[in-house]
């Protein structure tokens, strides 16, 4: 039997036990003429690509791309048929800041994983995504990391000689919070170059539209942290220009996968917007964001809005909520847009805060996670600092 080609569709035991459709991304011989295909799971996101075996694949359900021109309407480009509808799905993921060519460049780059689980502390973690490692880890499909400096190694021998070395035992940066076992650690990335380089990479790893900093310098790195008589053991983090002209007060933020579902990301959402009010500003989080996070952030920004509405009396400005949450004018225009609270009346914004509704709307943005007591924050701008 001929082996499928790349960019065939065909349907996939997936781990539910049910057939799902995928397309062949790529393929690699094994032995002799058995080869293993990388799929992409169609109705899924890219974060559960695989590779599987020919015994997961229903052969009756082989279609072949047809690799005929067509023209984009949008872009008036000549391409396949199959590169327009890698561009279609990608468009989907949080990638429309990118034109048509850089878009085809990413999908290329980042299309199959290369490492395929990490150890981290205690955790043995599935990977989601493409991370540019150095050419010397293109070889390894699992990863050990130290969970304090975040050193990376290819053998976990490797990584039980360094623990017995490293002499850390949190990030290496300033303690800015500690409630009950949480823990923030604000580390500069200009101070501790070699820790923000590893975090991005290890980030990149469950980050699909994130753009890997080499030049970490300019960004201040936010590490939360699980407490215990061993340590701190992260369990996500924000980061966040030194200087941003647009007033993003976050840049990327991940809540590693065994900590997701717990208030985490939510919790650093929170915290960036404390930082923001230490600092006299409004914020909002550097654009695009990733699926997961367009959904943390529309939750927090509902529920911070909606707390505010449902507690004042008589009227309140767009201003005036931007003022008290630090929440930038048009987040929270979008915000109350979507949830159909704002009219425009005689030329301007007029909320509709019927109590009944608020609390419709509260209850399906669910539950607001984990609190910052801003009584346990010491932090100092990084402007004023030094």
């Amino acid at each position: 039997m001929q082996p499928l080609e790349v960019g065939t569709r065909v349907l996939c035991r997936w781990r539910d036990g049910k057939h799902h459709p995928v397309k062949v991304i790529e393929r690699r011989r094994l032995h002799s003429n058995e080869y293993e295909y990388y799929v992409h799971y169609t109705e899924f996101n890219r974060r559960l690509d695989e590779w599987v075996r020919l015994e997961q694949l229903d052969l009756d359900s082989v279609e072949n791309d047809v690799d005929e021109k067509v023209e984009d309407k949008v872009t008036g480009l000549k391409m396949t048929r199959h590169q327009k509808r890698k561009i279609d799905e990608t468009h989907v993921e949080g990638h429309e800041e990118l034109d048509a060519a850089s878009l085809r460049e990413h999908e290329e780059f980042t299309k199959v994983k290369n490492i395929a689980t990490i150890e981290l502390g205690r955790y043995e973690i599935e990977t989601w995504y493409f991370s540019p490692f150095p050419p010397e880890y293109n070889d390894c499909l699992n990863l050990y990391f130290c969970e304090f400096c975040l050193t990376f190694m290819k053998r976990k021998q490797q990584l039980q000689r360094h623990m017995k070395k490293c002499d850390l035992k949190h990030p290496p940066g300033d303690e800015i919070y500690r409630s009950g076992t949480l823990s923030m650690f604000e580390v500069d990335g200009k101070k501790n170059k070699v820790y923000g380089q590893n975090l991005c990479y290890l980030a990149k790893l469950f980050l699909d539209h994130k753009t890997l900093y080499y030049d970490v310098d300019l960004f201040l790195f936010y590490v939360l942290c699980e407490c215990d008589d061993r340590g701190c053991h992260m369990v996500g983090y924000f980061s966040k220009e030194k200087h941003s002209e647009e007033s993003y007060n976050l840049a990327c933020i991940l809540t590693l996968p065994p900590y997701q579902r717990k208030g985490y990301g939510k919790f650093l959402i929170a915290f960036s917007y404390e930082l923001s009010k230490k600092e006299g500003k409004v914020g909002t989080p550097e654009r695009p964001l990733s699926d997961l996070g367009l959904l943390s952030y529309r939750g927090y920004w509902t529920r911070v809005l909606l707390d505010i509405l449902k507690k004042h009396k008589g009227n309140i400005s767009i201003k005036e909520l931007s003022d008290m949450t630090a929440i930038r004018a048009e987040d929270i225009l979008a915000t109350l847009q979507a949830l159909e609270l704002i009219q425009y009346r005689k030329g301007q914004h007029v909320i509709c805060a019927d109590p009944k509704v608020l609390d419709r709307h509260l209850k399906a943005a669910g539950r607001g996670g984990l609190e910052v007591d801003v009584s346990k924050l010491i932090w100092t701008p990084y402007k004023e600092q030094g």
